[in-house]
């Protein structure tokens, strides 16, 4: 059979592992696909690095217009990132009779819903495996390997630079601002970190994993979105001391009357699986009801381990580029027209159980205070530790941190009872609140 043609929109990190992998493994690839897929174009702003990398192999221009318009290119691959000109790219390939192949989390996050529209208007394929948790195959375990399940939660870390963070956090006994200048020194954080510090990347990745997870549109918008800029080595101590690991999750579960969707710092108990992945790794765990509790662990980012789901898209492309549209997989697992309409839940609903820390005046009474303001709102308490400041500040005795865990209530709730405790005059700074999952 003709080999599928492919052209390269961006040569950077990933583009440059794809053909290098393609390259190296277009034999065993061949096998697998039935077909030979080949690198024919490539657009770079970049001609010269370009030729660097592809040499004679394939053809290099500035213009991607230029790839998009030739009739010989039979899948478009977007790596140029964000949402402008990558966006306008990908629709004009799909309104080409391209089908398409991304690792823009960003730009399905925000607009998959009106790019998949377009695809199965035109026909063709969007397919996404690098998008989310770089070469684990996250998408294509939820979209067909879990198919016989009721997915009931996800919950994953998929931002490598903020795990590296928290890790280097915990390990080394560094606050947040410390870290991360050395991440961006050792190339785990960009220069500009905001999307990854802020959890707007994994975000982004939840987003996706819900659609697939819950059969739903990607809804970004109403995702609900915390960072790790405000935490501190203090309170990554005394969840250690407690039993638990700060990790950034991303969260999506499946509840009677809509979806959780929300990225945040939480404490994990240490003796789960997911507590332990350090470094800049990845992992991603699915609890369905007939196969109980999955997990997916390896590389999220970097040029290979990226690659390799990018041609893993492919290699699905050329096995079904003959085939009727409708025999296809769906882009999001779901027929299109069997996609639910369960709301996002807003945050205020959530219900999840909270780590709380206060730095109070070591009085009496102060704890009977906290405590009834929790019980107005109906919030029950796990336990309290109570901890000398000068073990952590040196401010000396006249100050406390408590250390509240709670029984599950709605989020609602505790942001009321953290409003009342927070204007009592025995707290004496901003009360720290963090969610905890068990994950069981």
């Amino acid at each position: 059979m003709r080999p599928v043609k492919v052209g390269l929109l961006g040569i950077g990190t990933v583009g440059g592992g794809t053909f290098t992998v393609l390259s190296r493994n277009q034999e065993e690839i061949r096998r697998r696909a039935g077909r030979g897929i080949e690198i024919a174009m490539v657009a770079d702003l970049n001609t010269e690095r370009a030729k660097e990398v592809v040499g004679d192999a394939a053809q290099v221009v500035a213009d991607a217009r230029a790839v998009i318009a030739n009739p010989e290119i039979d899948v478009v691959v977007e790596l140029i990132g964000g949402y402008g000109i990558a966006k306008a790219l990908v629709l004009e390939a799909i309104a080409a009779g391209k089908h398409v192949v991304t690792a823009n989390k960003a730009l399905l996050a925000v607009h998959g819903t009106e790019i998949f529209a377009a695809a199965r208007d035109k026909g063709v394929m969007v397919a996404f495996e690098a998008a989310v948790a770089g070469g684990i195959p996250i998408i294509k375990a939820l979209r067909e390997g879990l198919t016989a399940n009721q997915i009931q939660w996800v919950a994953g870390i998929i931002n490598g630079t903020t795990n590296f963070i928290l890790s280097e956090m915990r390990d080394k006994g560094l606050d947040f601002d410390v870290v991360l200048k050395e991440a961006q020194r050792l190339g785990y954080a960009e220069a500009d970190p905001t999307f990854d510090i802020e959890g707007v990347d994994a975000a982004h990745k939840a987003t996706l994993l819900s659609a697939i997870a819950f059969g739903v549109p990607v809804q970004f918008d109403k995702a609900h979105v915390e960072g790790i800029t405000k935490l501190s080595a203090t309170d990554i101590k005394y969840a250690e001391q407690l039993g638990y690991r700060i990790k950034l999750l991303g969260i999506a579960r499946r509840q009677a009357d809509g979806i959780e969707l929300r990225t945040h710092p939480t404490l994990v108990p240490m003796r789960r699986l997911i507590a332990n992945v350090e470094g800049a790794m990845n992992a991603v765990l699915v609890q369905g009801d007939a196969v109980g509790t999955t997990m997916y662990y390896g590389k999220g980012a970097g040029s290979e381990p990226t690659a390799s789901a990018v041609i893993a898209d492919l290699v699905d492309i050329a096995r079904q580029i003959d085939a009727p549209a409708g025999s296809r997989v769906p882009a999001l697992g779901f027929q299109p027209n069997q996609l639910s309409n369960l709301p996002i839940l807003p945050i205020e609903e959530v219900v999840t159980s909270f780590y709380l820390r206060l730095r109070v005046a070591d009085q009496t009474g102060v704890l009977a205070k906290l405590t009834g303001i929790l019980a107005e709102q109906g919030i029950s308490i796990d336990a309290v530790i109570q901890r000398e400041a000068d073990e952590v500040s040196g401010e000396g005795g006249n100050q406390t941190d408590l250390m509240i865990l709670t029984h599950d209530t709605k989020e609602g709730a505790m942001n009321k009872a953290l409003t009342a405790m927070q204007a009592l005059p025995t707290v004496l700074a901003p009360i720290v609140k963090l969610r905890k999952e068990e994950l069981a």
